[in-house]
């Protein structure tokens, strides 16, 4: 495994990156990526949020920097992105990219990894106190969940979050904290099972903003049904499109597919659905080419464009405490 750059390192990695990126370059870029039917797409972009993307600085590779990622997102009309990093709290990258940025809401947060500690109370109040206040997302553990490390047959160490169907002390304490604060609640690379626990325990607590982490993805692998119970407790349901994509030469399979999508969204509703992207790997489309893919493809399984606005506008917005904007 990758040694983990410390804090300080992405810190200063992303005051270069302000020095060096002139303002037309991202710009330029985004304009390359439009192509064919770019009208249509940017009608889908114009407003959207994009509560799931990953850039560097990072202890791993992907494709776009925050700025470019920002930069490009603006161009095209978006209202907003959410960074997201496995490893390392993001809220200070968000502060300097609204700063570098300016005109486009950007949003980090924080993984219970073990590089943060695990289950870490302490951390999440922490991140609540960096300047700007836009460290949003709690989201439980990712790449280090116990569910995660055993599937992959590693014997790796691993963060729990529950133990004989009840979550873990610890975890509370950090759903109390999120609560206080109003923050958002994201379930992580938790299991189906462990999802619903923890958007009950958000709603026992007076959670307002939670999130189940693409739920039909590998982890947590949600059924229609347990879709249905998550949204019932109040919770949004994320759909990404990075896991619906196949993509031989890289060894990327899809975890489903566009038109199963289709029939989740109508199960549960697009009133409880958020479409995001989870992309900024490296050799597949920049995150607002796949987000623009994702409606798309969404429209020609017969989905109107009141319901993309609702689910790529208005529930990101509602899940970040941000107001609706007139359409």
């Amino acid at each position: 495994m990758t040694a983990r750059k410390p804090p300080i390192f992405s810190l200063l990695l992303l005051a270069a990156m302000m020095a060096l990126h002139g303002p037309a370059s991202p710009v330029a870029a985004a304009g390359q990526s439009r192509g064919a039917n770019a009208g249509d797409r940017d009608r889908d972009l114009k407003g959207a949020i994009d509560i799931h993307v990953h850039t560097i600085p990072d202890s791993e590779p992907w494709r776009v920097d925050s700025i470019e990622a920002a930069k490009l997102a603006r161009a095209r009309g978006m209202r907003g992105l959410v960074l997201k990093s496995h490893w390392e709290p993001t809220a200070t990258i968000a502060y300097l990219v609204r700063k570098e940025v300016p005109g486009i809401e950007v949003f980090g947060g924080i993984d219970l990894s073990r590089a943060v500690g695990g289950i870490n109370a302490a951390a999440v109040e922490q991140m609540t106190r960096i300047t700007g206040g836009f460290g949003k997302v709690v989201w439980m553990p990712t790449l280090d969940a116990e569910n995660v490390v055993r599937a992959s047959g590693s014997n790796a160490p691993f963060v729990r979050i529950s133990l004989n169907q009840e979550l873990l002390p610890e975890v509370k304490e950090v759903i109390s904290v999120i609560a206080r604060h109003g923050l958002v609640l994201a379930t992580g690379h938790s299991t189906a099972e462990e999802s619903l626990l923890l958007v009950r325990e958000g709603r026992r607590q007076g959670v307002q903003h939670m999130v189940v982490t693409h739920a039909m993805s590998r982890f947590p692998h949600m059924t229609i049904a347990q879709m249905q119970a998550a949204a019932r407790e109040g919770a949004f349901i994320e759909l990404v499109y990075v896991h619906t994509l196949t993509i031989p030469e890289l060894k990327r399979t899809a975890n489903f597919t566009i038109p199963e999508a289709a029939e989740a969204i109508r199960q549960v509703g697009p009133a409880s659905i958020i479409l995001s992207t989870d992309m900024g790997q490296v050799g597949i489309p920049l995150p607002i080419d796949g987000l623009a893919q994702f409606a798309a493809g969404l429209r020609a399984q017969g989905f109107t464009n009141g319901d993309l606005d609702r689910m790529m506008k208005e529930n990101p917005a509602r899940l970040h405490g941000l107001p609706a904007q007139a359409r």
